[in-house]
């Protein structure tokens, strides 16, 4: 009887810490790790997003930016952070890939990370190019990609933009060389300085470079033309069968960050979502905004890492 009862003041005591967790949090600034440099595809929406969470949580939401190894450096801070809710990490499918294309990772995807939400699922990617580059058609490009060599720049090997170029590669039986940035920021400069001729932006990124002139827009890689792109047909328009979406972001707190904490965040995140300014921005720039619960986000999570596995081994993808 006496462990009985002592079993039921344990769990009283843990539901009751979980909901002053749940009414006190958070009390000061969040810091929100977004593992890539600045000017990057996460980092456009995550600033945009993150400004209107703040307002849900009542309190600041400070980005800081550390990019590195395709998100691993920014993400080890998160792994090793107190699990008390203030330090969280924004990223990219980049996350789920890793595993698979790393011989050695400092933390484990799924048991140092609780899964708080996905923010958006990605359409597809830009297919941009250089001014300067002769091909302003896919056909073209691949024309050209078999009489000289030529370049696509990615935010790092194994990230989305470095598997939709080998699947390009594949499926139009060309060979453009992969060259990996440190994040997409790097990447984009890349090709915008001449020193690729090709990159795979997600909208929210590429639009404002073309629309400035400094890059050509050739095709977008997703099933259909996207809506504020009308006039630009998709790869698979000319490559039969290609299609090739842009992943997700998503929010990770540290593992063991209590549930009331995460709940809260997910339900910023998803109430931010609703905000007509901010899901206009992620619906134009080719984005479904998400914001699920975390049950649910685990779940999706977790088949991701798997299912990222099968398309890197598929890709002949060299392990780091």
């Amino acid at each position: 009887m006496h462990r009985v009862i002592a079993v039921a003041l344990v769990l009283s005591s843990v539901t009751a810490t979980e909901v002053v967790y749940g009414d006190t949090y958070p009390s000061r600034p969040v810091r929100m790790i977004i593992p890539f440099p600045p000017g990057g595809n996460v980092d456009v929406f995550g600033r945009v997003l993150l400004r209107y969470v703040e307002k849900e949580l009542g309190q600041p939401v400070v980005i800081d930016n550390r990019g590195g190894a395709n998100g691993i450096l920014g993400a080890d801070i998160v792994a090793h952070a107190t699990p008390d809710g203030y330090t969280m990490l924004d990223t990219s499918f980049a996350f789920a890939v890793n595993p698979a294309i790393r011989k050695k990772m400092p933390f484990d995807v799924v048991k140092d990370f609780a899964p708080v939400t996905n923010i958006a699922v990605g359409l597809g990617y830009m297919v941009v190019a250089h001014p300067s580059l002769p091909a302003k058609t896919i056909a073209e490009l691949i024309a050209l990609a078999k009489k000289q060599p030529l370049r696509y720049s990615s935010a790092g090997v194994g990230n989305g933009q470095h598997l939709t170029g080998a699947l390009f590669n594949q499926m139009a039986g060309v060979d453009i060389l992969h060259v990996p940035y440190k994040g997409g920021g790097p990447a984009v400069n890349a090709v915008v300085g001449g020193e690729v001729q090709i990159h795979y932006p997600a909208a929210s990124v590429g639009i404002p470079q073309v629309k400035a002139g400094r890059l050509r827009a050739l095709a977008f890689t997703g099933a259909k033309r996207l809506a504020s792109l009308p006039d630009v047909p998709t790869v698979g328009e000319t490559v039969k069968g290609y299609v090739a979406d842009a992943g997700w972001h998503g929010i990770f707190a540290p593992a063991k960050t209590p549930p009331a904490i995460v709940l809260k965040v997910q339900k910023a995140v998803s109430a931010a979502l609703k905000v007509p300014e901010v899901r206009s921005h992620f619906v134009n720039n080719g984005y479904e905004p998400q914001g699920e619960a975390p049950d649910v986000w685990a779940r999706k999570f977790r088949a991701d890492v798997g299912r990222f596995a099968e398309i890197a081994r598929a890709a002949k993808i060299e392990l780091q």
